[in-house]
């Protein structure tokens, strides 16, 4: 069976190694070189910790105050788009408690699974990816803060992540003894694991070329021809290609693409931005996120750091707003004040369009109008680290297999 994967990021990439693993011919379309995704600058989180999604109560009223912050972590673009207009009333309507409260269990399943791959995966001959599973820390800097996380401890022990612990200041300096941190403590989750996102990748597309999948560099698909609810060809800026199958996982452009399906999801772009030191003695010991500024900050090595953070829900044309650096900047020295780092020349830095799903889940699965399409997008901040994962569920939504985990919260059509 020919399946065409749409999308080649981590999920495409990830989708592509099970169904060759299975034995189908796979052909992978991307509009860039393959070495540019969303899935290259993010933070290499693989945590299931981050059970709660982007749509919570307080986030519209917090993002409301944000936008007058030209350096704040939560941004919307104010515009008149009907695709933002459907994205935030749907967005507005999935950030209550009992949402939130529904969305953890799904999410917490897909990233146990995600990090059982990884794990696996980790093993494999030439698959080096600097795969560490060393725990997150989410330090706090104000007692708000802190009882936040106190919750969030009672959450993560009844959803059975029970190597979860706060750990006061005396005890985070003990975990961080090289740098001072200016905190007051921080929630550890011993559960998360992180990698190289630029390894993995590198080393999963080799993998695949090497195993005989098709890679087509620089081309868009223009279009599907269809019979009855069966696609046939996929139509692409370099040519056309015969399918039995068709996975969709093209991230933050999959609502303008399936849009010419007839198939509508709310989803828009959430633009992150990160920067990398490759050769700085940073001397920490552990990826962590700073709770109040909303950084993400990941050790590689002992001298490759990565600083991450920003949701900026816009276009695709929008140009990049060198401003959040300058946030992320801030935040990280608030929270370590003798590290090193300053705001570096735009040339330096990057930045992409994370997928963003109205309630915060990705969209799995497949759809009643077209039989043999699978649709794997919306995965927002978390798509490395769902992507082995959702790779796998995508595998067994094609076979018609039972799927590791329920599927249902991953509907494409719950809206």
């Amino acid at each position: 069976m020919h399946v065409v994967i749409i999308g080649g990021g981590i999920v495409g990439l990830s989708s592509a190694y099970y169904l060759k693993k299975a034995g189908h011919t796979v052909t992978i379309i991307d509009q860039t070189d393959f070495s540019s995704s969303c899935s290259y600058g993010n933070a290499g989180y693989i945590c299931p910790s981050h059970f709660i999604p982007l749509a919570t109560p307080g986030i519209v009223k917090q993002g409301l105050r944000w936008m007058l912050d030209s350096q704040s972590p939560f941004y919307v673009q104010p515009r008149l788009d009907w695709s933002l207009l459907h994205w935030g009333w749907h967005f507005m309507r999935a950030a209550t408690a009992k949402r939130a409260e529904d969305a953890a269990i799904p999410l917490r399943d897909i990233s146990l699974l995600s990090r059982q791959e990884y794990a696996t995966w980790s093993k494999l001959p030439a698959f080096d990816f600097l795969y560490q599973q060393k725990g997150l820390l989410e330090i706090f800097q104000t007692e708000e803060k802190a009882m936040h996380a106190h919750h969030t401890l009672e959450k993560a022990h009844e959803l059975g992540l029970h190597d979860t612990r706060i750990i006061d200041q005396t005890a985070l300096a003990a975990l961080e003894p090289n740098l001072p941190i200016n905190a007051i403590g921080a929630l550890y989750f011993g559960c998360d694991a992180h990698c190289s996102p630029n390894q993995l990748m590198l080393r999963l597309i080799a993998h695949l070329q090497g195993e005989g999948v098709q890679l087509i560099p620089k081309a868009s698909v223009t279009n599907f021809i269809r019979e009855g609810k069966v696609i046939k060809k996929v139509v692409h800026t370099g040519g056309e290609l015969t399918v039995d199958q068709v996975v969709v996982a093209t991230g933050s452009w999959s609502r303008q693409l399936l849009s010419t399906l007839r198939i509508s999801i709310p989803m828009m772009p959430g633009r992150g931005y990160s920067v990398t030191l490759e050769d700085h003695a940073h001397g920490l010991n552990y990826p962590a996120i700073l709770v109040e500024g909303r950084v993400a900050v990941t050790p590689f090595t002992d001298t490759a750091i990565r600083f991450g953070g920003t949701m900026e829900i816009t276009s695709h044309q929008t140009p990049p707003r060198m401003n959040r650096v300058a946030g992320i900047v801030k935040a990280v020295k608030q929270f370590y004040p003798t590290l090193q780092l300053e705001t570096p020349p735009t040339d330096k830095v990057w930045y992409g369009y994370r997928p963003c799903s109205a309630d915060g889940l990705p969209y799995i699965g497949r759809v009643p109008s077209i039989s043999n399409l699978t649709i794997a997008t919306g995965h927002a901040m978390l798509g490395l680290s769902l992507g082995a994962g959702t790779g796998k569920l995508v595998r067994e939504i094609v076979d018609g297999l039972p799927p590791s985990i329920d599927l249902k919260p991953f509907s494409v059509d719950r809206f």
